[in-house]
């Protein structure tokens, strides 16, 4: 079973940039496709982006395409997210997941592991 820890989040302004930190243990980190999902106040979890196992492939939400890249060091067990040019609506709770079924867009009830979810605050 793969344990998921995330990092990096905290206060930002609006036009900013952060990178959030995965760092996962107990499983082959290679195996799992991986990504991150985010729930701002008051509303549900959605997807932001996934990377495939090699991390030749990526895929990302409309709403952060072009702002938001998603990157993995299989060698760390370690994935990331640059967020750049935030927005006050990027505000969230912030989960790295992962999973072993062949989509990059997986149900929420297909994710193997969910982390604990660390928060991401943008300013206006």
């Amino acid at each position: 079973q793969v344990q998921l820890v995330e990092s990096g989040g905290g206060l930002v302004q609006a036009g900013g940039s952060l990178r959030l930190s995965c760092a996962a243990s107990g499983g082959t980190f290679s195996r799992y496709l991986m990504g991150w999902f985010r729930q701002a106040p008051g509303k549900e979890r959605e997807f932001v982006g996934a990377i495939s196992w090699s991390g030749g492939t990526t895929s990302y939400a409309d709403s952060v395409k072009g702002r938001f890249t998603i990157s993995r060091d299989n060698a760390k067990n370690t994935v990331y997210l640059q967020m750049n040019s935030l927005k006050p609506e990027d505000t969230a709770v912030y989960y790295c997941a992962s999973w072993s079924i062949g989509t990059m867009t997986p149900p929420q009830n297909r994710v193997n592991a969910w982390g604990q979810g660390i928060l991401v605050t943008v300013s206006s």
